[in-house]
């Protein structure tokens, strides 16, 4: 597949190195839309008119409920603040995603304080996968209690709304250095998609990105490639996926691929000398880096634009 090109100017203005400014940093929660089989999305404060037919969602990740570090001691308070971003959208979305690491450390209380903060969202659906983070010392036994009630195997599943297809992946158990999607789950993955007709757009999320961010971090899935195999024939695919705390694109013939921000703490961009974990920020900047984004998708011809809009403003 050949990746697209990013145009070197949008027609909203932003240019090339102002594009990927904001990829590293934009996006606490991701409203998508999809109209005739085309995803996009759009910063949460912006007003629109929803059409007949198309669906609106929101994509969350990385609340890590329990995390208490200085690079941010409240992420309780950060994750109701995108909540009152999601509770002030003009056109209330449909449902949540939310991909991955729920909490910090897995304990009961910690799942507790995220579905009191959800409680107060307006759209009361929720979807999950589980990160490397919700398993802890009972390797799961927390979140598959709660959040695993009808999902296959370790927390996958899939579901239809509106003629989309979903499927939620479970790529973090395997306890190695990259995301592993492991044989069972391609094996359902592939059957679920037979019945499928290559029409439909299909939505993937799971917590590790399904592409190679960056290997070295343990930023991708060692047996992704499998699983984009059997999504090929598709005519629009999008990926969404969290873990690593920052949004970052990338379009491969007709899959997009869509990390979202954490809303507990920022981390370094791929590469950086500092490593992966979490990076700490002055006080008065966590917020502005903790944002929504804007993030438009158009699949032909393909083109990306980002645009930031963090918690403090």
């Amino acid at each position: 597949m050949k990746k697209s090109q990013i145009p070197a100017e949008h027609g909203d203005g932003i240019d090339r190195r102002g594009f990927l400014e904001c990829m590293a940093w934009a996006g606490t929660g991701v409203l998508w839309t999809v109209s005739s089989g085309v995803l996009s999305s759009r910063a949460f404060g912006q007003s629109q008119s929803k059409k007949d037919g198309e669906l609106y969602f929101v994509q969350i990740s990385d609340s890590h409920m329990g995390f208490n570090r200085p690079a941010n001691p409240d992420v309780t308070g950060t994750l109701q603040a995108a909540v009152t971003k999601i509770n002030g959208l003009p056109q209330p979305p449909e449902f949540i995603i939310h991909t991955g690491d729920l909490t910090h450390n897995a304990k009961p209380a910690e799942f507790d304080t995220l579905d009191l903060v959800l409680q107060s969202a307006k759209p009361k659906q929720f979807f999950y996968v589980p990160g490397e983070h919700d398993l802890g010392m009972e390797h799961g036994k927390q979140y598959l209690e709660r959040y695993g009630k009808g999902t296959k195997g370790q927390g996958w599943y899939s579901f239809d709304h509106k003629d989309i297809h979903f499927a939620g992946l479970s790529n973090v158990w395997a306890g190695g250095a990259l995301g592993k999607l492991g044989p069972e789950q391609l094996e359902w993955l592939e059957d679920d998609l037979k019945g499928q007709p290559s029409s439909r757009p299909i939505v993937v999320f799971a917590h590790i990105p399904l592409w190679s961010v960056y290997p070295q971090w343990g930023w991708g899935t060692e047996d992704s490639e499998q699983a984009l195999e059997y999504l090929k024939r598709f005519g629009s695919v999008t990926v969404l996926n969290g873990h690593i705390h920052q949004v970052m694109r990338k379009v491969e013939g007709q899959v997009t691929f869509h990390t979202a921000m954490s809303t507990a703490f920022p981390q370094a961009v791929p590469g950086a000398p500092s490593g992966a974990g979490p990076m700490k920020v002055d006080d008065d900047k966590l917020r502005s880096v903790l944002g929504v984004a804007e993030v438009t998708s158009q699949m032909n011809p393909h083109s990306l634009a980002v645009v930031d809009e963090p918690l403090a403003a």
